[in-house]
């Protein structure tokens, strides 16, 4: 007789955790890559002739597939129907080739190219080494989304009934620490190489390919664990057919008023935070004359306090609560720091100024995605959370499209960032309003929110019920 519930794989520690640092790298590696950029804004002014309105057109095209070809959604059912393994192999193969296809297109070689001649024949205003760059970007971010999704979902089934909330702040914590790492790794090599912009990014695809083979090891580890599960009896898929994307789910979900919230806020909260992130370093440049090298140093103290506060934020949301007051929080640091970049840091320009400034967006920056994230199982039924999560994502991606053009356009248009810092303070704003709202609702019908991370009851599912037929 076959003995069932055997030790498994994820119940050792040291397993569990290695498995963790494995797919994390991928994406501390792709959030290197996301940004590595960021610091070289004039250097593109300078060599390819790229204006502000360009790279926020490039800034824009990792999103662009996701958005208005819907890959997100199908990233979801790809990711349901096919498995982590085989979804997280392809995203971060995805995210390989469109680097290579981005670094070709920086490059001097390009230039002298027929392609690159008949890129540059229409749509003058947009060079032809952006329109190339933005295509293996756009690639790119089709495979960094769905790399996002897939890590949750591996986590999640790792870590199941384990320290699954540290787990994924830890992850978190790790993929922002790459955000740090660029921010000094890329003007670094630039200056190593007479102020190259190939450099930095041919070290970055480098760096993605590393990732892809971490991933590689992963998947071994899974199949060996998917082993031990069928052995005890049990499903190899840790999110069950519960989780698997259903078009007839889409009207359960669009109905339910709290989604919308919750939807709306983080499309405004991370519109006023990723778009930023990509033209912070030279909004420091400029505003306090320094060197490009010297402002992505500075700037790069913005993922710290994220980095060291997410643990612990979600181990306090596990066992305290306070979701909603915590993402209002968040909201309200976040609009007062932008009026800070528009308005004080101009006044002042001081370096001690801008590095607080950037230390407490950092502190924003750990409220609102440790209390956001966790609190979508609370709103929504666990049979539609999967497809409630890549429509959340979609809706936060059109923002984050979106934004980057409006940016570049405004900074082409008023030559300075006040009315970009404004902008982004707006989105605070909104944010903060559709926090309230949210709290308010929250309270109104007890779906949990303010309360330590709980099953949801049938009585808060009926509830929903019935303010969706109000």
């Amino acid at each position: 007789m076959t003995e069932k519930n055997q030790q498994l794989l994820n119940d050792k520690a040291w397993a569990r955790w290695l498995a963790l640092i494995l797919i994390a790298s991928m994406m501390f590696f792709a959030y290197m890559f996301v940004d590595v950029m960021s610091p070289l804004k004039s250097l593109l002014e300078e060599k390819l002739h790229w204006d502000s309105a360009s790279f926020g057109t490039y800034a824009a095209s990792e999103y662009f597939l996701n958005v208005f070809f819907f890959f997100l959604i199908f990233a979801g059912i790809i990711l349901d129907k096919m498995g982590i393994r085989f979804t997280g192999l392809l995203s971060a193969s995805m995210m390989v080739i469109g680097a290579s296809i981005k670094l070709v297109g920086v490059s001097e070689w390009f230039e002298s190219t027929a392609l690159c001649e008949w890129l540059d024949s229409w749509w003058v205003s947009f060079p032809g080494s952006a329109k190339m760059a933005s295509f293996g970007f756009m690639i790119f971010g089709c495979g960094c989304e769905m790399a996002g999704t897939t890590v949750s979902k591996a986590i999640a089934k790792w870590f199941e009934g384990k320290e699954m909330a540290l787990a994924m702040g830890v992850e978190m914590s790790i993929a922002r620490l790459g955000v740090f790492a660029v921010m000094w790794i890329s003007p670094l090599i630039s200056n190593q190489f007479d102020q190259s912009v190939v450099a930095p990014v041919a070290f970055c695809t480098a760096l993605l390919l590393i990732g892809l083979i971490s991933y590689t090891v992963f998947v071994f580890m899974d199949t060996k664990l998917d082993k031990e599960l069928a052995a005890n009896g049990a499903s190899s898929d840790a999110a069950g057919s519960d989780e698997e994307f259903h078009i007839s789910d889409l009207g359960k979900i669009f109905s339910s008023k709290m989604f919308w919230l919750v939807a709306l806020l983080c499309v405004l909260y991370y519109s006023g935070i990723f778009p930023f992130q990509r033209y912070a370093p030279n909004y420091v440049q400029e505003t306090l004359g320094v060197s490009a090298e010297t402002a992505a140093r500075l700037f790069s103290v913005f993922p710290i306090l994220a980095m060291v506060l997410t643990p612990f934020l979600g181990a306090f949301l596990d066992y305290k609560g306070k979701g909603a007051t915590m993402l209002i929080v968040g909201a309200v640091i976040m609009t007062c720091c932008h009026l800070g970049f528009a308005f004080l840091l101009p006044a002042v320009p001081a370096v001690w100024l801008a590095v607080t400034l950037i230390l407490i967006l950092g502190v924003s920056f750990s409220l609102v995605p440790a209390a956001l994230w966790p609190s979508v199982p609370k709103i929504i039924d666990a049979n539609i959370l999967g497809s409630a999560y890549c429509l959340i994502f979609w809706i936060q991606n059109i923002g984050l499209c979106l934004v980057p053009l409006l940016i570049g356009e405004t900074l082409d248009a008023t030559g300075g960032y006040r009315v970009p810092m404004l902008i982004f303070a707006s989105f605070g704003v909104l944010a903060i309003i559709f926090g309230v709202w949210l709290k308010v609702l929250n309270a109104r019908h007890n779906y949990g929110l303010e309360a330590p991370n709980v099953k949801r009851s049938e009585s808060v599912l009926a509830a929903e019920a019935e303010s969706a037929e109000e």
